[in-house]
C-alpha cells in the first residue's frame, strides 16, 4: 500500500459526491458546448471526463499537437465550477499509427490482424505503441498539470486487449524467462512431457495460438497472467508520467467487472482511485443483485474505502441482443445503491447521446429526446439528491466486516480451460449465485483474495477456487483454526498454481479440514439437470464423496448413483458443499451458517426485494420491486432525501429509496 500522502478520491471530490460522466464534445459543434454547460449546471453535474477517445483529434498527424480545443474546454469547465477527469486517449490510436506502424496492431489467435476502425486496436507489447502513448501522455501532463479544472487522471479506458502477434510472442518469452529462469522449470510447470511438447529453445515458445486440438492448459493460464501484466505495464508507464507532473492529483483507470484480462486485485494496488464500469441488465430481475456484487467487488478492491462508478447507462446500452431502457425510477435506484455500497462518485457513459458512430443507440444523460426527455429529468433528480447526501456520505465506510467472499482471477482463468469436466460450470455465474444468496439474506459482504488476512470476518465463503496456492490453503486452514467459519463450494482446491491436479483430487489439507476421507469421482450435471438432496435440489454438479471417520453432520444425496453419500459436510466450523444448491436452498444454508457464526443480516424483517445497507451511520433502504412496501425500522429517523421524520418504519414506492439517519 502506498504512503498516506498518496492522493485519493477525496482530493478530487473535495467534500462532495462526484456526479457526471464521459463528455465527448469533439463529436459536436463548439456552439453546443455552452448549451451542455447550462444543462450540466441544471443537473448538478460537478465532474466530467474529457479526452478518452480523442487521440486522433489531439494528434492528427505523427507528432502534431492540437490542444487549442481542449484548452477552451478546460477553461469552460473551470469557469462553471465543473472539475475535469482528464484522460490519456491511448485506448484508440489514430489510423495513421496502424498504417505507418503495423507492429502496433494486435493479432488474434488465428494470426489475423485487428485493424483500425474500431477501438482498443493496439498491441500492449509494441514498443512503438508504448512510445507514442508515453509521448501524448507526457504532453498532456505538461500542458494541464497546473490547470485549476484538473481533478483526476484517467489512464486509457477499459484495458481489454489480447494479442497473439509477434510483438506479444517476443514479450511472452521474456516474461516466461523472468518467471521460470530456465526451460527445465518451464517444462516442469507446463507438464510438457504430455503430447511431446517439451521445449528445447525459448524461441520455440509462442502464445497459445490456434492449435489442431486442445491447447496446453498451463500455457494458456500463463498467457492470461502475462496479458494482465503487459496491460498493467502500459497503465503504469502512463500513470508514472502524469504522477511526475501532478503528484497531488489522483490517478485511475476503469475496470470492467469480471473481465478476464485483468487481475483486479493486482491492478487495484496501483491505483489511487479504484473505479469500475457497471451495466446491469434492466430486464434482469436480479440486475440489482448484480449491481450489488460489482459494488462489493470494487469497494473491496479499494480496500474498503470509497470508489468511483466511472460508467453506467442512463437508459439502454447498444451491445446486448435486445437493448431495453431502464424503466422510470431504476436509474435513481441503482445510482443510490452504488452510493450505499461505497461509491463517492456516480458517473455515466456518456453525457450527451451520440448521433453517429457505433454507440449512437447507447444512452446518454442527455438522450436524443433532449432536456425535456424522461432520462434527463431523472438525471436532474439524482444530481439534486446526491448533493443532499454530499454533506453526510463522502469518505465514510460501508458496514461489511462480518462476511467475505473469496475471489481469484487465477482460479477463474484455470477453470475455463479446454478439456474440463463441464462447460456448464461458469466461474462468474457460480460467484454470482453465492453472492445472490447472501444478498437475498440481507447480508452485506466484502470480497477478498484467498491470501488476504481474513481474521476480521466471522464467516468466509468460497464459491469455487479450482486453483489454490499453498499459501491460500494454509490461510484458510489457519482461519478456521483461529475460530472462523468457512463454507466452500465444489471444485475447490483441485489444482495448484500450475494447474497440476493435487493428489486425491483435492488438497489433503482441505480434505482434512472439511472431513473428506476420499473424493472418489466428480459427477457433473447436464444443463437443467438436478440431483435430489435431503431438503432441496442441487444443480450443475455433484461429487462422490466418502466422509472421514467421525463426521456425522452431513446432508445426503437421495436416489441415483450417489444415494446416501454426503452432498454437504460439516466438520466443526468448516463446511463443504459438493453441488450448487437451488437459490432458496443456498440462501437458507448460508443464512443459517452465518447466524451460527454471529454474522447477522443488516436489518431483520425486510420485505422481499428490499435491500438494506449501512454506511457511515446511515441506513440505506432500496426497493428493487415494482410494488410499494412498508419497511419496519425500529426507532425514530429522518430521511435525508425527503427531510421527513419517520417512526418505526418507512414506505418505499416502486424502486423507492430512503436514506435514514437516526434521530437524536
Amino acid at each position: 500500500m502506498a504512503a498516506t500522502d498518496t492522493p485519493s478520491l477525496a482530493d478530487a471530490a473535495r467534500g462532495r459526491l462526484l456526479f457526471g460522466g464521459d463528455y465527448n464534445p469533439e463529436q459536436w459543434p463548439e456552439e453546443t458546448w455552452h448549451e451542455d454547460v447550462r444543462l450540466m449546471k441544471d443537473a448538478g453535474v460537478n465532474s466530467v471526463t474529457l479526452g478518452v477517445f480523442a487521440w486522433a483529434k489531439l494528434e492528427p498527424r505523427p507528432g502534431a499537437r492540437e490542444f487549442g480545443w481542449l484548452d477552451r474546454l478546460m477553461d469552460l469547465m473551470h469557469a462553471h465550477g465543473i472539475g475535469v477527469v482528464l484522460a490519456t486517449p491511448t485506448a484508440s490510436p489514430p489510423p495513421w499509427m496502424g498504417r505507418l506502424h503495423p507492429d502496433t496492431l494486435p493479432r488474434d489467435e488465428d494470426g489475423r490482424t485487428e485493424w483500425w476502425g474500431s477501438r482498443q486496436h493496439f498491441s500492449h507489447s509494441s514498443a512503438t505503441y508504448r512510445r507514442y502513448a508515453a509521448a501524448i501522455a507526457e504532453d498532456l501532463a505538461a500542458r494541464y498539470a497546473g490547470h485549476p479544472a484538473l481533478t483526476m487522471w484517467h489512464i486509457n479506458n477499459e484495458y481489454c486487449t489480447y494479442d497473439w502477434g509477434d510483438e506479444s510472442a517476443a514479450a511472452f518469452r521474456r516474461w516466461l524467462q523472468d518467471k521460470y529462469g530456465a526451460l527445465d522449470a518451464l517444462n516442469e510447470a507446463w507438464g510438457t512431457a504430455f503430447w511431446s511438447q517439451g521445449y528445447g529453445d525459448w524461441h520455440e515458445i509462442l502464445p497459445p495460438r490456434r492449435a489442431h486440438y486442445m491447447k496446453n492448459p498451463t500455457q494458456v493460464l500463463d498467457f492470461k497472467r502475462f496479458t494482465s501484466d503487459m496491460l498493467l505495464e502500459c497503465y503504469l508507464a502512463e500513470r508514472d508520467i502524469v504522477a511526475r507532473y501532478t503528484p497531488h492529483i489522483p490517478v485511475t483507470t476503469n475496470f470492467m467487472p469480471f473481465w478476464q484480462g485483468q487481475d483486479a486485485w493486482t491492478w487495484a494496488e496501483q491505483e489511487d482511485v479504484v473505479s469500475v464500469d457497471s451495466y446491469p441488465d434492466p430486464h434482469d430481475p436480479f440486475g440489482g443483485q448484480y449491481g450489488a456484487l460489482v459494488h462489493d467487488m470494487t469497494r473491496s478492491q479499494a480496500r474498503g474505502g470509497p470508489w468511483m462508478l466511472m460508467e453506467q447507462a442512463a437508459g439502454s446500452v447498444n451491445w446486448r441482443g435486445v437493448n431495453r431502457p431502464r424503466p422510470a425510477g431504476l436509474n435513481r435506484l441503482w445510482s443510490l445503491q452504488a452510493v450505499a455500497r461505497g461509491a463517492d462518485a456516480v458517473c455515466y457513459f456518456q453525457w450527451r447521446q451520440s448521433r453517429q458512430g457505433s454507440e449512437k443507440f447507447h444512452s446518454g444523460m442527455v438522450s436524443h429526446a433532449g432536456e425535456h426527455g424522461r432520462t434527463f429529468q431523472e438525471v436532474k433528480r439524482i444530481g439534486a439528491e446526491l448533493a443532499l447526501l454530499g454533506e453526510k456520505v463522502p469518505g465514510t465506510k460501508v458496514d461489511a466486516l462480518e462476511v467475505a467472499v473469496l475471489l481469484d482471477w487465477n482460479a477463474w482463468w484455470a477453470s475455463q480451460q479446454d478439456g474440463r469436466l463441464s462447460c456448464e460450470v461458469d466461474y462468474p455465474q457460480i460467484v454470482r449465485a453465492w453472492h445472490r444468496a447472501l444478498w437475498e439474506a440481507h447480508t452485506t459482504a466484502d470480497f477478498a483474495h484467498p491470501e488476504h488476512d481474513l481474521s476480521a470476518y466471522k464467516m468466509v465463503v468460497v464459491p469455487q477456487l479450482y486453483v489454490m496456492t499453498d499459501a491460500a490453503i494454509d490461510n484458510l486452514t489457519s482461519y478456521v483454526e483461529n475460530g472462523g467459519t468457512l463454507v466452500a463450494g465444489f471444485q475447490t482446491g483441485i489444482a495448484d498454481e500450475d494447474d497440476r491436479v493435487r493428489p486425491g483430487g483435492m488438497d489433503a489439507r482441505l480434505r482434512e479440514l472439511f472431513g473428506i476421507r476420499v473424493l472418489h469421482e466428480w459427477w457433473p450435471l447436464d444443463a437443467g439437470e438436478t440431483v435430489d438432496i435431503e431438503g432441496f435440489h442441487g444443480t450443475l454438479w455433484s461429487e462422490e464423496i466418502e466422509a472421514a471417520d467421525g463426521i456425522t453432520e452431513t446432508t445426503p444425496y437421495k436416489g441415483g448413483e450417489l444415494d446416501g453419500l454426503p452432498a454437504v459436510l460439516r466438520n466443526g466450523r468448516a463446511w463443504y458443499v459438493s453441488t450448487l444448491p437451488e437459490p432458496h436452498a443456498l440462501r437458507t444454508l448460508l443464512a443459517g451458517i452465518a447466524a451460527d457464526a454471529g454474522a447477522g443480516p443488516t436489518l431483520t424483517g425486510l420485505p422481499a426485494r428490499v435491500e438494506a445497507v449501512r454506511r457511515g451511520g446511515l441506513l440505506f433502504l432500496l426497493n428493487h420491486g415494482r410494488d410499494a412496501v412498508t419497511v419496519p425500522v425500529p426507532g425514530r429517523h429522518r430521511d435525508l432525501l425527503t427531510g421527513a421524520d419517520v417512526t418505526d418504519g418507512v414506505q418505499l414506492g416502486r424502486y423507492g429509496v430512503a436514506v435514514l439517519e437516526a434521530a437524536p
